[in-house]
């Protein structure tokens, strides 16, 4: 008999209103018999076990047929042909109900009508259903009983969930929880998931599946889930064609199977973004694109590609209104003639349905937000636009805070470059190179090399605390202390302990800030060398702050940092005082003064992992040269810093430009020292003004050497791009400018030798003092 032929049919009152032929074989009465009567008369012989004593009605209903076996029966709810409903009473099994399936189980698929149940056969098909399984999956009772249950619930994978009840089977595990997607029955229909638990039944003749609708549930969870990743992985960069590929990632998978984001081009490079509604001519950048499956021809510009939005289509309405908005994409659309290559990509991605929202922020446009799905029944309803509008909202804030970035990383690095030097001029004695390559975030990294009298150069390179406008303009004054502190003369050591003074006042000024500003609590400390090359002695006295030593390559091809005794840095008010060493650089040696960018082992050697160290091997090379190879080594190098390099290659200063004479401590040294001068000025065929300046300038130095110093006395004249003049005597008193009155006999030395020249000043050395005066050569 057909399992789906009920034993007989019992109305509302119990009576029997239909009578099968099986039934005939079981009860051995004919339809006339039973039809018409209550089933009770028609069952109460063989209700229980005979000759047991007990009361069938506490037990499970067993039916006896005619040899005595016994059958299991199930009683289901089904439709008469006139709209009402009856009770159908089947067997448990078909044809071999003796195999003892319990009625119990159908007392509990018909008391939870609340969850959808069904009962299946070892062949998986439908044994018993209740109707909210029926109303789950768009069926009525008489169609799903005795059909495969992949046909009934009409499953999307139904070969997997089926090997999954097989195993349930096989094994005696249940198995819960288990989620599945049932397709529409029609086109217009979005699709369903359902938890799904499966229950063996005993001796493994049978598996109840019970399912709930968690459709809601999930795509609330997805809604959230997207909600959640944008707020985590958003914002994380201050870049934003970052921030855009955040965005995308945070959503592809998961709440769209495509994303494209694209910013208005100004906003890329910091600029304020422009108000709604969004000018045609406005062009914006496609910052980031993401698809779940492969590329192919899914795009229609690559990333990167600026160009304005055609008019009209959804996203240009979106960027006039500023409202999100859901389009079916169908083919015959329109608007898509007014963008073919979209047009083109959304036909081969397969994408049914678009979501497109504004990337705004009070009123102005930075970018738009085009999501995708290509699911035919999953489409965006008004709570995946609510959702998307907020994480579109936080994302406009997060790249609002990356243009804000942008612009004032753009200032301060026009900043740091108006405040750094241009390219050092090679002097005769020395010819540079310097390396500068500018990161995201620093600002506070400068270098300098400027002439000082005697054919000498100093050198400067250091970094200050911090990043951004502030790092910039601290760096801007302190370089702007280290020339005004060189234009005195001084040692390294005693220069960097001035400096440091100065920072440590630059310090106080900005902790008495007012506590609304930020830059109150951030400390000012930087890191400096400074050195000066002595071509006439062939050495470089140098000293440091807080700064590694500079490289030095020698001729031979040794590379050394030399032991320079390490300052503390600049800002600080304890530490131990800065002291100088001296290094020989002969002809030929190059200095590689560099920023903590470039980590240089101590001691000689070449390490592979050092570019800058590589790099100083081979010495035959332009300097240009040199530095060009150290650039193409850094790779990955560079950090959060700006990467600084100045390299400096040192010559021998020639000897025809140089003159020296020790003068004897008479009152005639002043005459001698005249007659030297004009001499050698005349074989330097300096011009007859300059010469006749330099003849007072020497006579004036030498007398007041005798007046006020000490012997010995030494006269040297260099000739160099300007024209040196120095006086040494052994005394240690410091001589002053006056200015004397008109009835005074003396003291207008000094005031003369100044007006004569372009610049004046004293030196001081273990030996005495040495005074000198620069003049402009024509």
């Amino acid at each position: 008999m057909n399992a789906a032929t009920p034993l007989m049919v019992v109305d509302g009152a119990g009576v029997v209103v239909r009578w099968s032929r099986r039934a005939r074989e079981i009860w051995l009465r004919s339809d006339s018999e039973a039809v018409g009567r209550t089933a009770l008369a028609m069952v109460t012989r063989d209700i229980g076990d005979p000759g047991s004593g007990e009361d069938s009605r506490s037990g499970p209903l067993v039916i006896h047929d005619v040899d005595g076996s016994p059958v299991d029966l199930r009683v289901q709810v089904v439709p008469l042909s006139d709209g009402l409903v009856a009770w159908g009473v089947y067997e448990a099994d078909p044809g071999a109900a003796r195999h003892g399936m319990p009625t119990a189980v159908f007392d509990i698929l018909h008391a939870n009508t609340h969850e959808a149940f069904l009962v299946l056969d070892p062949a998986l098909r439908v044994l018993s259903v209740n109707e909210a399984a029926c109303s789950l999956c768009g069926v009525t009772a008489d169609k799903a009983l005795d059909r495969p249950v992949g046909e009934v619930c009409r499953l999307s994978r139904p070969q997997e969930f089926e090997d999954l009840l097989r195993a349930v089977l096989a094994d005696g595990t249940s198995v819960t929880d288990h989620t599945v997607r049932l397709d529409p029955g029609d086109g217009s229909s979005r699709e369903r998931f359902v938890n799904v638990s499966a229950f063996p039944l005993r001796d493994a003749r049978g598996v109840v599946v019970s399912m709930t609708d968690v459709t809601q549930s999930l795509r609330s969870k997805r809604r959230l889930d997207a909600l959640g990743s944008v707020r985590e992985r958003v914002g994380r960069s201050l870049d934003v064609v970052t921030t855009c590929q955040e965005l995308v990632d945070a959503l592809v998978p998961g709440f769209a199977d495509i994303a494209v984001v694209e910013v208005v081009d100004a906003v890329v490079r910091g600029e304020d973004p422009p108000l709604s509604p969004l000018g045609r001519d406005i062009p914006l950048r496609r910052a980031a694109f993401r698809i779940e499956g492969p590329v192919d021809r899914a795009q229609a510009h690559p990333v990167g590609d600026v160009r304005a939005v055609p008019t009209p289509t959804p996203y240009s309405q979106v960027l006039s209104d500023l409202r999100p908005r859901t389009v079916t994409l169908d083919s015959g659309a329109p608007w898509l003639d007014a963008d073919p290559e979209r047009a083109r990509a959304i036909r081969a991605s397969g994408a049914r349905v678009l979501l497109t929202a504004p990337l705004a922020l009070r009123g102005a446009v930075l970018g738009l937000l085009s999501l995708y799905r290509v699911g035919t029944h999953d489409a965006f309803d008004e709570n995946d636009l609510t959702v998307a509008d907020e994480l579109a909202s936080h994302t406009a804030l997060s790249l609002d805070n990356a243009r804000r970035y942008t612009r004032e990383h753009t200032v301060a690095a026009a900043l740091q470059r108006h405040l750094l030097p241009p390219e050092p001029p090679s002097r005769t004695a020395i010819e540079f190179a310097p390396l500068h390559v500018p990161s995201d975030v620093g600002a506070g990294t400068w270098y300098d090399a400027f002439g000082l009298p005697g054919a000498r150069t100093a050198l400067a390179i250091g970094e200050v605390g911090g990043s951004g406008i502030d790092a910039a303009t601290a760096m801007g004054q302190i370089r702007t202390v280290i020339h005004s502190l060189a234009a005195l003369d001084l040692d390294p050591d005693e220069l960097l302990a001035r400096l440091n003074d100065a920072v440590v006042r630059l310090a106080q000024e900005r902790a008495a800030l007012p506590s609304s500003d930020p830059l109150r609590g951030q400390p000012l400390r930087a890191g400096c060398v400074y050195a000066i090359h002595d071509p006439l002695q062939e050495t470089c006295v140098m000293a440091s702050a807080g700064h590694p030593a500079p490289l030095v390559a020698h001729p031979g091809g040794l590379v050394e940092v030399p032991q320079i005794p390490t300052g503390p840095l600049l800002g600080s008010r304890d530490g131990p005082p800065f002291a100088t060493a001296s290094v020989p650089v002969p002809h030929g040696s190059v200095l590689a003064l560099r920023t903590t960018s470039f980590p240089a082992p101590d001691g000689p050697g070449t390490d592979p992992a050092d570019p800058l160290r590589v790099a100083l091997t081979r010495l035959d090379r332009p300097l240009a040269e040199l530095r060009d190879d150290v650039l193409y080594r850094l790779r990955d190098t560079a950090g959060l810093r700006d990467v600084l390099l100045l390299l400096a290659r040192t010559r021998t200063f020639p000897p025809d430009r140089v003159a020296t004479w020790s003068l004897d401590f008479e009152p005639t040294a002043a005459a001698t020292a005249r007659h030297h001068a004009r001499d050698r000025l005349r074989v330097w065929r300096v011009g007859e003004e300059t010469a006749y300046a330099t003849e007072l300038i020497v006579s004036e130095l030498v007398t007041n050497a005798l007046r006020y110093g000490a012997a010995p006395i030494r006269l040297r004249l260099v000739k160099d791009t300007t024209l040196t003049c120095e006086v040494r005597d052994a005394g240690g008193a410091a001589p002053r400018l006056r200015h004397a009155r008109t009835a005074d006999e003396g003291g207008r030395g000094l005031f003369i030798c100044a007006q004569l020249s372009h610049n004046w000043g004293i030196r001081y050395s273990a030996r005495g003092k040495t005074i000198w005066t620069e003049q402009t050569l024509p």
